[in-house]
């Protein structure tokens, strides 16, 4: 899978890393959170996906 994150969307509630915290990170310095490995088979990416509060999350198959 391909994770992107919409960090101008983000509200940095960290939700994510709760979620699939072995692909996304919080920076607490600018507030938002940010994809640590952008290619990830991790079906957490999937759950996280659909958590965050302001859909700013894309978890795409590869082809």
């Amino acid at each position: 899978m391909k994770v992107s994150l919409d960090w101008e969307k983000c509200i940095g509630c960290g939700v994510c890393t709760q979620v699939c915290p072995e692909v996304f990170t919080l920076d607490e310095k600018a507030g938002v959170a940010k994809v640590s490995r952008p290619e990830a088979a991790d079906r957490s990416v999937l759950e996280a996906e659909k958590s965050c509060p302001v859909n700013c999350i894309r978890a795409e198959k590869e082809a």
